[in-house]
């Protein structure tokens, strides 16, 4: 085995000629040649999958962001993958592409017993519970959010029931879990950046923007009370990602206009659902084992650009 920072830190006069082949034009080719063929001799293990062994829970995972993200998760090593969702149709499909390494739960998630038995689902299935990805919510428009004053009083206790009641349920579920069996766990959930950063002319649903907001502020302090019991607790949040609650946006070309510049990132474009991936995977692995409390935006710039209306 070399040690690869003795190599790389040699004088380019200790590499000799006459211990490389064929003819070196200067000092520079001859300290290359030596770093190339010693990196040659190096055993380099394969880096572990980093859910390898991981057991997780996806609150509304049968679609979109939650369905693609448990995809990745299975491919990134994970052992098991429990979605949930409100759709059967939805669920068997959702079976069909995840595989036999999958279970599905259908219910609704703004009930106490969903994520409890979701849970109890990747317990009985998988043989443990290491983590938990909160992604069901949706635009309260058609239930009666949207600008303030014609916000309705139906429309405040649906959205904030479907954004943040039920991401409080399962977020409870997920850490009496974690107490309870005495382990360590990661909780992510999904935010908006339309939490802090907003749109006034396109996206005017107050009450969406309140209840993503409160996501950050519960999360903060789960994630502050818990960090002791090795419990993390994180937010990832996007911009406009084509899902079925972007069918509004996503066919309105002010708003693809608006789009382009706000979310400039990659052509200019409304995010894809994989886009979320990476980082979703990240932040329930080990690797983030150090990192809690924290609001990650996978936004395509949108946090950090105008947008031109």
């Amino acid at each position: 085995m070399v040690n690869l920072s003795s190599v790389h830190g040699q004088r380019a006069g200790r590499f000799r000629a006459e211990d490389f082949p064929g003819p070196f034009r200067n000092v520079s080719q001859l300290t290359q040649a030596g770093l190339n063929r010693e990196l040659a001799s190096v055993d380099v293990a394969p880096l572990p999958a980093p859910l390898t062994g991981k057991c997780l829970v996806v609150i509304g995972g049968t679609t979109g962001m939650g369905l693609s993200a448990a995809r990745a998760f299975l491919q990134a090593g994970a052992l098991g993958v429990v979605v949930t969702g409100r759709n059967p149709e939805s669920a068997v499909s959702a079976l069909q592409t995840l595989g036999a390494n999958a279970r599905a739960l259908t219910g609704d998630a703004t009930e106490c017993r969903h994520a409890i038995d979701a849970i109890a689902l990747a317990l009985e299935a998988f043989g443990g519970f290491d983590g938990l990805y909160h992604v069901a919510g949706g635009s309260g428009r058609k239930m009666g959010d949207g600008p303030l004053h014609e916000v309705t009083d139906d429309g405040i206790r649906a959205t904030l029931q479907l954004n943040l009641d039920s991401l409080i349920l399962s977020n409870r579920a997920a850490v009496q879990r974690f107490l309870e069996r005495k382990t360590p766990g990661a909780i992510l959930n999904m935010g908006s950046v339309l939490g802090w950063s907003p749109s006034p002319k396109h996206f005017s649903t107050h009450v969406y923007a309140a209840a993503k907001s409160g996501i950050l502020g519960f999360t903060r302090s789960v994630a502050s009370y818990y960090a002791a019991q090795g419990i993390r607790a994180n937010v990832l949040a996007p911009a406009l990602v084509e899902t079925p609650m972007a069918r509004r946006a996503a066919a309105n070309p002010d708003i693809l206009r608006f789009i382009h510049t706000k979310q400039p990132l990659d052509g200019g474009r409304i995010g894809r659902p994989e886009d979320c991936d990476g980082a979703a995977t990240f932040l329930l692995s080990d690797a983030a084992r150090f990192i809690t409390g924290q609001v990650l935006a996978v936004d395509g710039g949108w946090t950090v650009s105008d947008g031109q209306l």
